[in-house]
């Protein structure tokens, strides 16, 4: 079920909170988690039940591990060693992040693995299996608990229902933004707020995520489709380019339409969730991006690989490998291709180069215009990677950005690049021309008379339009539902 759908907007959303401002308030954690796995139930059927197994096996892993932490805290009062429980506690560890990594490998990776084995050998069988929605996310989520709870920094969850609610809250379930358990532990206990408020505080917030998921992302859509769907070898240069900046712009104002969604629905549930983008396309330098695209996720890498691996601790070389690695990863934790792969590796090389340049370190206020200019050009190219069914139509895609035969002219944009659409490329292009420092999703928690209006425009301008265009039928599933 799409955030962007008649029968999430009309139906299930007004049920649930219908439902949330009727019942004690104490029942917020009971109600989220069955509207939860309603919510995935329905748009993922079956695999709802790999889900409540995969929750059972580290909600017993967290207590495992927990109880065996209490037992050691208790042994070193005592003066009595404690060899037995760390080793038990680092099994369970081992054990849990086994199983959430080899259900991913098996439902996400199965199919390209023994496709790639298949291509070698000839006899290999693929695995043909669909892909669980929102696997990618949950599978984060899980880890991030049991890490968590084995490193002490939160205690385990007794409570079926909360641990529930933090894995399956369906504003963030499906894509996002990945919620570390310390930074959700202590909210899910607090249930009493003032429900109206925070109502009335997510929906703009909700409403802005909305329209940009509406009004432009799938707007603009046909126009990357139609360039990076056909046969590359029938693009110009000039097509080329259209299509790379649309789909630039349409996978930001879809990704970052659906966090403002989910930040918005969490709030008006009561839980603060993290912000996952700021202004990514005006940074001024790829390391400046990735503080700044999808940042739930670069915490998350940063915390549980980046900085276990050593970081930037040891010698140079381990730095450069820390970083390899966890792109790497990055790359291959947005899909099973070989693009991604090579967009992670892509990334990667450019965040070890501005590092042995010392660009990482610079002073953003310096030569603002050209390194902006020059990171959204890497950022585009990259994206063309990211877009492509596979590496031999990237390169050709990339081969046709790179020779500027303006005289030459296609017609693959011709049925779609339509007047209006046209001028909401440029409108949606302006977002990398705005100051760093302006992020609409936090100017909209503010209390300042701007803010209100722009609340007020949202909530009541905004919302109605999309609703009218979801009515029509022009939305579409989100980008981020496939990883």
């Amino acid at each position: 079920m799409s955030f962007a759908s008649p029968a999430f907007l009309w139906y299930y959303l007004p049920l649930v909170l219908g439902l949330y401002l009727v019942l004690p308030r104490s029942w917020r954690n009971g109600l989220l988690s069955v509207a939860s796995l309603v919510f995935y139930a329905w748009g993922g059927g079956a695999f709802v039940l790999l889900l409540l197994a995969c929750m059972a096996v580290n909600f017993t892993a967290g207590i495992l591990v927990d109880t065996g932490r209490s037992e050691i805290e208790s042994e070193q009062e005592h003066g009595r060693p404690h060899i037995a429980s760390t080793s038990a506690r680092r099994a369970v560890l081992v054990a849990t992040v086994a199983f959430d990594l080899g259900i991913l490998a098996v439902w996400k990776y199965g199919d390209f693995a023994t496709r790639q084995l298949h291509e070698l050998t000839g006899s290999v069988q693929v695995l043909a299996v669909a892909l669980p929605i929102g696997i990618s996310f949950f599978t984060f989520h899980h880890l991030s608990y049991v890490v968590d709870v084995y490193r002490g920094s939160r205690r385990s969850q007794r409570s079926p229902v909360q641990f529930i609610t933090y894995i399956a809250m369906f504003p963030q379930l499906i894509a996002g933004p990945i919620v570390r358990y310390h930074e959700i532990a202590e909210q899910l206990s607090d249930t009493k707020r003032n429900r109206l408020e925070d109502i009335s505080e997510g929906f703009p917030r909700f409403a802005l995520g909305l329209a940009k998921k509406v009004v432009i992302a799938d707007a603009i859509a046909p126009v990357a489709d139609a360039a990076f769907n056909g046969n590359p070898a029938a693009l110009d240069f000039r097509t080329a380019w259209i299509g790379a900046i649309a789909y630039t712009l349409q996978i930001y104002f879809d990704f970052s339409g659906y966090s403002d969604m989910a930040i918005g629905l969490g709030r008006m549930f009561g839980f603060r969730l993290p912000e996952n983008f700021n202004r990514p396309y005006s940074s001024v330098s790829v390391t400046d991006f990735w503080r700044r695209w999808h940042m739930s996720l670069s915490r998350w890498f940063r915390d549980y690989l980046y900085i276990p691996l050593g970081g930037n601790r040891g010698s140079t070389a381990m730095t450069y490998r820390n970083l390899y690695i966890v792109f790497l990863l990055t790359g291959f934790w947005h899909g099973a291709n070989w693009t991604f792969l090579i967009w992670g590796l892509y990334h990667g090389s450019w965040l070890a180069a501005e590092r042995a340049l010392g660009i990482a370190r610079a002073d953003p206020n310096r030569h603002v215009v050209l390194r902006r200019a020059l990171t959204l050009l890497i950022v585009i190219v990259g994206w063309v990677f990211f877009r492509s069914s596979d590496i031999g139509r990237a390169g050709k895609y990339l081969a046709t950005m790179a020779v500027p035969e303006l005289s030459s002219h296609s017609e693959v944009l011709d049925g779609v690049l339509t007047t209006r659409i046209s001028l909401l490329l440029v409108l949606a292009a302006l977002v990398a021309l705005l100051p760093r420092s302006f992020v609409m999703g936090r100017l909209l928690e503010r209390a300042s008379p701007p803010a209100r209006v722009a609340r007020l425009a949202y909530a009541g301008v905004a919302a109605p339009y999309a609703a009218v265009l979801v009515a029509a039928g022009t939305f579409s599933p989100f980008l981020y539902f496939q990883f």
